[in-house]
């Protein structure tokens, strides 16, 4: 069984929550950051801003700096689950680089407002057509997305709630500026699919074990490590993944 480092484990989050900077791009070199700067806009996102909407055309995409993109598969046209998180770690909009100019899922921002640096799909499509590097590591972060969405969905057929909701908790926490978490009953059922009643009791199985306090609409981590205790195996390769993927920036 894989598990988390303990070096990855310690640095994840105060890796993933330095302002103004995604950590995807920082990754790149000079010359490769070079085609794409002459494109790049910054944006201010709020929660709940759509970045991209299923079935919709993609026409920018956004590299974070801040907030957290939640990717939300959609049924029915309604309902809506939560199959992964990203955040300053990557990008949204993917699927162009896949030959797919639609989006499978709607992504909206969650936890907190933050900027993002936006280019049109296509001046992103032509730098990669010059370069090789670039391309790279943005396949890459698809790899390391992947790993996070399978995860997901093995957690959703073999885990209890308890178990789940500390997986998730650390996923914002990455993600996140700080230990305060905003998350509304509504994120919790995204993220689990059960009943209200579910939610309540697992968020007081945290609390009992002093890694959570949770107020209403928002929860702070109070030990980390007895939420990586709680996750166990569901949480661990994605994050080991991108740090041997993706790496430290570039100086």
């Amino acid at each position: 069984m894989m598990t988390l480092s303990n070096d990855v484990a310690s640095h994840s989050h105060d890796n993933n929550t330095r302002t103004g900077e995604n950590r995807l791009l920082a990754a790149l070199s000079t010359s490769d950051r070079a085609l794409l700067e002459p494109g790049l806009e910054r944006v201010r996102l709020a929660v709940g801003d759509t970045l991209l909407r299923v079935d919709q055309p993609i026409e920018h995409v956004y590299f974070l700096e801040g907030g957290i993109a939640a990717v939300l598969e959609v049924i029915e046209g309604e309902r809506q689950h939560a199959v992964g998180l990203l955040g300053a770690d990557g990008y949204v909009g993917w699927p162009i680089l896949l030959g797919d100019d639609r989006s499978p899922h709607d992504v909206v921002l969650r936890a907190e407002p933050g900027t993002a640096l936006r280019i049109p799909a296509a001046r992103l499509l032509e730098a990669v057509e010059r370069s090789d590097t670039l391309r790279a590591p943005l396949l890459r972060f698809i790899q390391v997305f992947l790993i996070q969405m399978g995860r997901t969905v093995v957690s959703a057929l073999s885990h209890p709630v308890e178990r789940r909701l500390a997986r998730w908790i650390l996923l914002y926490h990455d993600r996140v500026s700080g230990d305060e978490i905003s998350m509304t009953h509504e994120e919790f059922r995204l993220m689990l699919a059960v009943r209200r009643s579910s939610i309540t009791d697992a968020l007081h199985r945290l609390e009992e074990t002093r890694a959570i306090r949770s107020v209403r609409g928002r929860v702070i981590v109070r030990d980390r490590d007895k939420l990586l205790e709680m996750a166990a195996m569901t949480y661990g390769p994605p994050e080991e993944a991108y740090a041997r993927l993706v790496g430290t920036p570039t100086v």
